[in-house]
């Protein structure tokens, strides 16, 4: 087993008992069961242990139902949190405070994604983002992860976002995707898994060409002189939920479990997802998996790293975080 993987996964591991530490995991009362449980996220590496909770039948003894819901667009997200249609919901980080701070009852369990952007390509010699001034690229998600992380980045380096790149908005992954491959555009900002997926529809000598090319996340390391991982997204608790500390409990240690054996089962996971999912890939998944960071991190561990990415997005738009610091209400384990 390659050594570098093998510490992330003891990292990983780790964390299990860990969490049954956490002030707000203990409580005595194992949590009631119910009815129907939803867990829901988008078509995206930080649900994949989220499928495997679901098909591995981890938290069946707590419902009669364990259901996951894909949410396709952040907009979508917004409206299943604040109608309370899931009980846990993975979310972009800037998401999640915005959310909270507008009131919307909902905790941040764990930072799961740590960077997985990047620039997927036809040029083979881009090395960061100022080599892509002028040039047309595909971005999903207006004012949302990814545009954000690639508005901030290019203005560390001295660029106008708007100005010094020609952005077109598309409205998700895949169909920045799709222009890719219909050779519409030269260039998009992608994550995983549609990064790999975008790869291997470039294969054959009829396909365009792509490369993975700039990483988000070394840029963001390079030009903020911290290490290469950002604290993208996680899982948070919502409504109810978020007030049974034995369900939560379970929860995290679930998803823990489930993303080591996703990290170690990467095949097997990306068949698991591609069946669930079905626009999915398998081996798209599995490349996904293995090209992720692998690190797992409780939302009171991650604070720091958050509160600092949070202090960068206040500086430029305060919307995009609901105008403060998320108090520390917002960070299960934190009070």
């Amino acid at each position: 087993m390659d050594r570098t993987f093998a510490r992330h996964r003891r990292t990983v591991l780790r964390a299990v008992p860990a969490l049954a530490a956490l002030p707000f995991v203990q409580a005595r009362a194992a949590p009631a069961r119910r009815a129907r449980l939803v867990l829901a996220g988008p078509m995206a590496s930080v649900s994949n242990p989220l499928v495997r909770i679901v098909e591995s039948g981890a938290l069946a003894d707590l419902a009669d139902q364990v259901d996951f819901v894909l949410w396709s667009n952040p907009d979508q997200l917004r409206a299943l949190a604040m109608q309370g249609q899931a009980d846990f919901i993975a979310v972009p980080t800037n998401v999640g405070a915005n959310l909270y701070n507008r009131g919307v009852p909902l905790a941040l369990l764990n930072v799961s994604v740590w960077g997985l952007l990047w620039m997927v390509s036809r040029r083979a010699d881009a090395r960061t983002l100022a080599d892509f001034k002028g040039q047309e690229i595909a971005v999903p998600f207006r004012a949302d992860m990814p545009d954000i992380l690639f508005q901030l980045l290019a203005a560390k380096q001295g660029l106008d976002p708007q100005r010094d790149f020609r952005l077109r908005y598309v409205a998700s992954p895949i169909d920045a995707m799709q222009l890719l491959v219909l050779r519409q555009v030269d260039h998009a900002l992608l994550s995983e898994p549609a990064v790999s997926m975008a790869l291997h529809k470039s294969h054959g000598p009829l396909m365009p060409e792509l490369h993975r090319s700039v990483s988000l996340q070394d840029e963001w390391g390079r030009l903020l002189q911290r290490a290469p991982q950002i604290p993208q997204a996680g899982i948070a608790a919502l409504g109810a939920a978020r007030q049974d500390a034995a369900l939560c409990a379970r929860l995290q240690a679930a998803y823990a479990t489930a993303q080591d054996w996703c990290n170690r089962n990467a095949e097997a996971c990306g068949a698991m997802v591609a069946k669930r999912i079905p626009m999915m890939n398998a081996q798209a998944v599995a490349d996904g998996v293995q090209a992720a960071p692998k690190r797992l991190a409780t939302a009171a561990e991650a604070r720091p790293d958050l509160e600092f990415f949070y202090r960068l997005l206040l500086e430029r738009q305060p919307a995009l975080v609901g105008g403060k610091l998320p108090d520390a209400a917002f960070y299960a384990g934190s009070h």
